[in-house]
């Protein structure tokens, strides 16, 4: 059994597209004004932080890639 049958390993070109694809609906539909996400990986956790504002001391949105 290959990791992407157990849902493991890295995510293929087709599941990043999912990924982002399910964001954008996320954030058009479903985000109020922001949200905050910890998961654990194996290199210790992950943070994310989204909102609909631009982090306190950002005044560009120059460091956001699109998607």
């Amino acid at each position: 059994m290959d990791d992407s049958s157990t849902g493991s390993g890295p995510l293929s070109d087709a599941e990043v597209a999912q990924l982002l694809d399910l964001l954008r609906r996320y954030c058009a539909h479903d985000l109020d004004q922001w949200e905050a996400l910890q998961t654990d990986t194996p290199y210790g956790p992950v943070y994310v932080q989204m909102s609909r504002s631009l982090p306190p001391g950002e005044e560009s949105d120059e460091m956001f890639r699109p998607f």
